[in-house]
């Protein structure tokens, strides 16, 4: 399975009959218009006078570099904070104080940057919408997984690069991502990689940093010691997060009365066609957006108390 190029440059890859790719355009289809309005708030006279009072906000937060005259940014985090520009500034606060207070994972976020993940086919959101328009984020972080080769710092890492492609499209900013955890085959050793300030960072930052709307977290085929694994994340979720893990394990069945089939890969109880796409084919899509990707990574706060 390689990449293609629609006729102006933007890649994709077929997976059967469906046409993947990242999608930055404006969403025009009237059902997601009409869900953004009902769940979202999002109507123009809103959208408007969020756009400036969130501007007004950020033009105070003078060590906070940001480009604040571009709409298509402030969107990214005005709709998951359902248009309230305050809690839009909070978030953007969270987002890029994060950043700074954990260089080791945030630094040099650019696909040149971070391949291992990619190149081991652990991370994906290459796959066809779920019926809820939401984006699918699979991370195989059981037999798939081998933590020598893809250090724990690698994986998370990939998960920011593909968070951060999937939070450029209205569609997913609106509709939310689902994030599916196959723990196939996770080992005792595995388990040692986490520790308690590792899953406080992640949880926190999930929670109170990305601006992504997180419909669900589904648990599959996870063997025993997993309950270990969970028992070090546990005391860190608010019950928000809690309510929207699903815990599985091998009968896919159940997850299929979450997310379509037509979305699923075959190891996963779903009809999608082998083979599936590998990390690398995702890398190289994500490559193709490099530039963007460094223009994201000047954004923060900067020392000298002033934008530049």
């Amino acid at each position: 399975m390689q990449l293609q190029y629609d006729s102006d440059g933007t890649p994709f890859v077929m997976w059967g009959d469906n046409h993947i790719q990242l999608e930055r355009t404006a969403v025009i289809e009237k059902n997601y218009m009409e869900k953004a309005e009902k769940e979202l708030r999002e109507t123009p006279e809103i959208v408007e006078k969020a756009l400036a009072d969130l501007r007004e906000l950020l033009k105070k937060e003078t060590s906070l570099f940001v480009p604040i005259n571009d709409d298509n940014y402030l969107m990214k985090f005005l709709r998951p904070s359902k248009f309230y520009p305050e809690s839009a500034f909070k978030r953007i606060q969270a987002y890029y104080d994060f950043r700074r207070s954990h260089e080791k994972y945030c630094c040099n976020l650019l696909p040149t940057g971070v391949r291992s993940a990619f190149d081991h086919s652990i991370i994906s959101i290459l796959a066809p919408r779920d019926q809820h328009g939401r984006r699918i984020m699979l991370i195989d972080s059981g037999e798939r997984w081998q933590h020598r080769l893809v250090p724990l710092t690698e994986v998370f890492r990939g998960v920011q690069l593909a968070l951060e492609a999937a939070m450029s499209e209205p569609l997913t900013q609106i509709n939310g991502v689902i994030v599916m955890l196959d723990m196939k085959g996770l080992s005792f050793s595995q388990v040692m990689q986490f520790t308690p300030s590792f899953a406080k960072m992640v949880v926190d930052w999930i929670q109170d940093c990305i601006p992504i709307r997180l419909k669900a977290v589904h648990i599959i085929n996870q063997p025993y010691i997993f309950n270990m694994l969970f028992a070090i994340f546990k005391p860190f979720l608010r019950e928000k997060l809690r309510s929207r893990i699903y815990f599985h394990g091998s009968d896919m069945q159940a997850l299929l009365s979450h997310v379509d089939a037509k979305t699923l890969r075959k190891r996963h109880g779903g009809q999608l066609p082998e083979p599936e796409i590998t990390g690398e084919v995702l890398w190289k899509m994500l490559h193709h957006y490099e530039e963007d990707f460094k223009v994201a990574n000047s954004y923060g706060y900067v020392s000298n108390n002033n934008k530049q």
